[in-house]
């Protein structure tokens, strides 16, 4: 049972040096992602294939200033990586310290892996990810829940790799931003969403995992015109499924955007809805038999951290859609400021909608063994004591 809090819907691991190296395929072994020092002195995980290396001070960044997590960059070694990046039980003081009675779990390198081009390859790396964070989240599985990952190499497969992640104890499914075959609007993939209906397990799209939305792709001006423009790969994915009748053939099934933030989720349903009543009279497009924004409202989730016009959008949208998540230890986390943070943010909200967005949605949404309880972590500190051991 999950203890009373706070659910964080999006949190990541920095996947330590034996993630892959230990867990793969023995036909990949030698070539599988590993630490490796660069040039300057740092190390940085190195994946066969791909050009740039991940760099460790992205991945574990959270709570630093700027100054010292630039310095910090500088000489990073894996030993630096605090263990709560890679560690189960090691985890949870970071989590109590933050107010979070459980967390999502996404990838970090696995983000990039993503998008590699060797559909083998990914396979093997995501199998064996998913076999390491089997071992993590086994140690504190009332409070660390596991997403497995699928390289879709096709639709029998991912229907396979659905099927290992949920007797694994995997909750949801962290997809790439494209498969390899067709896309994912194709009627070729009802059975994999029959499948994740029947499984009960959602399918999440997170940012960076597409490749026309990357940190590395052209950019016009200033480089962060890059990071503003990185959403636009999970907007993508809503509209293909959407327009696609993919939630008209498949009412059950459910779709998370992460880290996308959601205050542009307003808009976005209303200019779909326009478009769909400018071009078809009455704006039900072939396909479908409701307004475009009528999907989004039952089939799809949107998890956001440092976000206060998604707080203040709720009377514009449902405010069960929204999943409120930390994002550790990332460098966008708002650990260890997280209590602080939603105080003032969702001060104006109700407390059944503060408790919908920072527990129930999530707990919903991910078949979790939640309950109704306060959205605040802990009551005293003899609850805390207690929750940390």
């Amino acid at each position: 049972m999950i203890p009373r809090g706070i659910i964080s819907a999006d949190g990541h691991i920095c996947e330590p040096p034996n993630c892959y190296v230990d867990f793969i395929d023995p036909k990949f072994r030698d070539i599988a992602p590993r630490i490796v020092e660069q040039p300057d002195g740092t190390e940085a995980f190195v994946v066969h294939g791909m050009k740039r290396p991940v760099a460790l001070g992205f991945i574990d960044g959270a709570g630093f200033s700027i100054k010292d997590r630039n310095e910090r960059a500088r000489r990073i070694k894996f030993k630096d990586i605090r263990d709560g990046a890679y560690g189960g039980k090691a985890r949870l003081p970071y989590m109590d310290k933050d107010g979070i009675a459980a967390e999502v779990i996404y990838a970090s390198v696995g983000m990039g892996l993503c998008m590699h081009r060797d559909p083998e390859y990914k396979d093997a790396c995501m199998k064996a990810y998913n076999r390491w964070l089997q071992s993590m989240f086994s140690e504190a599985p009332d409070r660390i829940l596991g997403l497995a990952q699928t390289a879709v190499l096709s639709v029998d497969s991912a229907i396979e790799d659905f099927r290992r992640a949920k007797e694994m104890g995997f909750v949801g499914m962290m997809m790439p931003g494209y498969p390899i075959q067709e896309d994912y609007d194709h009627p070729s993939y009802d059975a994999l969403w029959d499948c994740a209906e029947d499984l009960g397990l959602p399918i999440c799209f997170h940012i960076l995992t597409s490749r026309d939305g990357h940190l590395g792709m052209k950019h016009r001006g200033h480089e962060m015109n890059n990071f503003l423009s990185i959403i636009r790969a999970v907007q993508d994915v809503v509209g293909l499924m959407v327009l696609g009748g993919v939630f008209e053939r498949h009412p059950k099934l459910k779709l998370v955007c992460a880290e996308g933030d959601a205050g542009w989720m307003p808009h976005y349903m209303h200019r779909m809805d326009h478009a769909a009543k400018f071009n078809v009279e009455g704006g039900i497009i072939k396909g479908l038999s409701k307004l475009p924004s009528e999907y989004i409202k039952n089939n799809v989730w949107m998890t956001f951290q440092d976000d206060p016009t998604a707080f203040n959008s709720v009377h514009q949208m449902p405010y069960t859609q929204l999943l409120w998540a930390s994002d550790f230890p990332h460098t966008d986390s708002t650990w260890p400021r997280s209590q602080q943070l939603l105080a003032q943010q969702t001060a104006h909200l109700q407390e059944h909608q503060r408790q919908a967005i920072m527990r129930e949605n999530a707990a919903r949404l991910f078949n979790l063994p939640a309950g109704h309880e306060s959205w605040r972590m802990y009551d005293d500190p003899q609850s805390q004591q207690a929750a940390a051991q």
